[in-house]
């Protein structure tokens, strides 16, 4: 064995956390339109906290108004949202759990109900109703996420992760499907992540060497392949500005499709790169304490937890304590959700997963 669940870990900017499960940054519609915490997305947070998550996750937390993707997004945009944040993570970080929160832009995954305006996509996007961002767009986008940042940081949170997965903003920039820009954002792959690292180049810089800083990618889907994937991770970790690196695979352990004459899975796919100094998590059907040890097997530092950390506010414990832990079956009652942490709102969004929740 590679790595015991209960190991450790010390990322390279010096912050440590406690064991190897990070719970996914979940969609939860629990916070208020206007993007403040509410107390139904604390209790959720902070429960996983008390359940043994190294580090807790925020959901995807919008740094524009315009970028909002979802009803009761909680919101890093402004500093009216500062206080709440405050008590979420003085909260987690009590539990000896790292408190770390998403920066997220939906652009043309904005729903026009949701941001009562046209949705913004680095060019026209007539499927989705987008206009195309100017360039003085982009350069504030970028300059949102890295005062996004560093709110975090004064809020209290041990780092940030930087969401350039499924199909938001950062994927749209990434996608040759999606981006038909001519300008330097556009084109080669190179002028398409060029947002991506100026976001994280500025981030390190104005938050210091000693701030957790992590990026997550998905390939696949949303116009994206692994091979352009594998090309853009190799160079965020060459360039040494990030800790971690967070890889939504949606499922770990099938073939990946852009090499369908190899018989590796896309795991290990992933573990091929040279992480360096960089640790690796993954997410996508890790749902046993089976699962748990076969993806640290595999060499990935630490797992990231979605379904299972919804089904069991102390799945880390569980699987600390029992390698052959295996969650209770779906569906799974409203009452049984109450009682790990989930609110009416989250539940009713949970129904969309099928079979998750009972109807009775």
């Amino acid at each position: 064995m590679k790595y015991k669940p209960s190991d450790s870990i010390e990322f390279s900017c010096g912050t440590k956390m406690k064991n190897r499960f990070m719970l996914a940054p979940l969609t939860n519609q629990q916070s208020h339109e206007n993007g403040q915490l509410s107390d139904n997305e604390y209790n959720w947070l902070t429960m996983r906290a008390t359940g043994g998550f190294g580090l807790v996750m925020t959901c995807a937390s919008h740094v524009q108004e315009i970028g909002k993707g979802f009803p009761g997004q909680l919101g890093i945009f402004s500093d009216n949202l500062i206080d709440g944040h405050k008590k979420l993570t003085s909260k987690v970080k009590s539990y000896g759990s790292l408190a770390v929160i998403q920066l997220h832009h939906a652009g043309m995954r904005s729903p026009f109900e949701v941001i009562k305006q046209k949705a913004v996509c680095p060019s026209d996007n007539e499927k989705h109703h987008a206009r195309a961002l100017t360039l003085e767009e982009v350069k504030q986008l970028k300059e949102d996420f890295i005062q996004a940042a560093i709110r975090a940081q004064k809020c209290g949170y041990d780092g940030v992760e930087v969401h350039g997965a499924h199909g938001y903003i950062l994927t749209q920039f990434l996608s040759s499907d999606i981006n038909k820009r001519t300008d330097e954002y556009g084109g080669s792959l190179k002028n398409r992540s060029r947002l991506l690292f100026e976001i994280i180049e500025g981030i390190r810089k104005a938050c210091g060497k000693t701030f957790l800083l992590g990026v997550r990618l998905s390939p696949e889907r949303f116009g994206m392949k692994l091979s352009e994937i594998k090309i853009v991770s190799q160079q965020l970790i060459d360039e040494n500005y990030i800790d971690f690196l967070d890889l939504s695979l949606w499922d770990c352990f099938k073939p990946a499709e852009d090499y369908l004459d190899s018989k590796k899975t896309l795991l290990e796919q992933v573990t091929d790169l040279d992480f360096k100094n960089v640790k690796l998590t993954v997410a996508g059907n890790i749902r046993t304490g089976e699962d748990v040890h076969k993806v640290l097997d595999a060499g990935v530092d630490f797992v990231t937890i979605g379904r299972s950390g919804i089904l069991h506010h102390d799945f880390p414990k569980r699987v600390i304590d029992n390698p052959n832990f295996i969650p209770i079956e779906n569906p799974v009652s409203v009452s049984y959700l109450k009682n790990e942490g989930l609110s009416e709102i989250f539940i009713d969004y949970m129904r969309r997963w099928e079979g998750f929740v009972a109807n009775t």
